[in-house]
C-alpha cells in the first residue's frame, strides 16, 4: 500500500510549449508610437461593446517591436475588469515576447486613469523588469481617443 502512495506522489503532468505563426515576421505590424498602438487596438475592439463594459488586452511584441499577437486578458463590468498579472506574463512568456503593451477601455468615455489603473501599471511594470519583458505603454481607450501612460510620463 505504501509503495503505491509514494509512486503517485511523483506523478506530475507534463508541460510542453509550442509556438506556431502563419505570418512572416516582415508582415507583422511594427509599432513606433502610441498612435500606431491605438490604431492596432482600435481594430480589435468591438465598437458595439466598447462603451458597454470594460476589457483588458495585451499586445505581445518581439525585440523589433513587431506584433507577435494580441491577448484578451479579461472582460468585466461597466466600472472595471480584472487584469491578472499571472495571465499577462504567462502569455508573454509562452510567446517569448520581449515587450508588451497594455490597454483597457473606459466605457464612461473618461480618459483619466484611476488610482487602480496607475497601481496596476506600476505592478506590471515591476513584474516585467524581473522577467526581462519591457512594458512599453498602457493605453486607456475610448471611441473618441486614448490616453498613453508612456506619452504622459506615467511609466515610472
Amino acid at each position: 500500500m505504501e509503495a503505491s502512495i509514494n509512486q503517485s506522489a511523483f506523478q506530475v503532468a507534463e508541460i510542453s510549449i509550442s509556438y506556431s505563426s502563419k505570418i512572416k515576421n516582415s508582415e507583422r505590424p511594427k509599432l513606433n508610437s502610441s498612435r500606431e498602438v491605438f490604431k492596432v487596438f482600435s481594430e480589435t475592439w468591438n465598437t458595439d461593446t466598447i462603451e458597454l463594459y470594460e476589457q483588458f488586452k495585451v499586445l505581445l511584441l518581439n525585440r523589433a517591436n513587431r506584433v507577435i499577437g494580441l491577448f484578451e486578458v479579461s472582460s468585466g463590468g461597466v466600472s472595471g475588469t480584472i487584469a491578472d498579472p499571472k495571465l499577462i506574463f504567462g502569455t508573454a512568456l509562452k510567446a517569448c515576447a520581449s515587450a508588451i503593451i497594455l490597454a483597457h477601455n473606459h466605457p464612461s468615455g473618461n480618459l483619466k486613469p484611476s488610482q487602480a489603473d496607475i497601481s496596476l501599471t506600476k505592478k506590471i511594470k515591476e513584474g516585467g523588469k524581473l522577467l526581462d519583458i519591457d512594458v512599453l505603454d498602457h493605453l486607456i481607450i475610448t471611441p473618441e481617443g486614448y490616453y498613453s501612460f508612456g506619452d504622459e510620463g506615467m511609466l515610472f
